[in-house]
């Protein structure tokens, strides 16, 4: 189905237009069935993003400003999203002893278990969308998602 039908507009639409709306509508539905697999483990997108920056910390804690840094929506709110994750015991939150101010978070076995579980239902996930693609399709995919961002 394309845009003009799924958004039942009746006029032709430009391909500038057309663009932003596949995008969107495309990034809407992703995260639509990313939420489903997330839902019964009390996840947003966000925290399951930020259990994974500290997975990748192996072990070692991260300050807020890190987990920031390599999140993928750089608006998000660190703080709340850590304190969620500790109510849940995915996290742990300490003060850093060498500066008072700095604040540590590491991911506790539980984060870690969660991740392991989520694991294959996230594979899954991101392959359902590029089942029906080659290999050299999705490197050009991705050199023009990227070409196109980078603006």
């Amino acid at each position: 189905m394309n845009i003009e039908e799924i958004t039942k507009t009746t006029k032709n639409l430009n391909d500038t237009t057309k663009i932003i709306l596949n995008i969107l509508y495309t990034e809407k539905i992703i995260s639509e069935q990313f939420g489903e697999i997330l839902k019964p483990y009390d996840l947003s997108s966000e925290q399951y993003n930020v259990l994974r920056i500290l997975r990748g910390q192996k072990g070692k804690p991260a300050n807020m400003f890190l987990i920031q840094e390599r999140m993928v929506a750089k608006k998000s709110n660190t703080t709340r999203l850590v304190d969620k994750l500790l109510l849940k015991s995915f996290v742990t939150r300490q003060v850093c002893p060498e500066n008072r101010r700095k604040i540590e978070v590491s991911i506790t076995q539980k984060g870690l278990d969660t991740l392991t579980e989520l694991e294959p239902k996230v594979k899954k996930h991101e392959q359902s969308f590029v089942d029906n693609f080659s290999d050299d399709e999705l490197q050009q995919l991705n050199y023009l998602l990227e070409k196109y961002r980078n603006i």
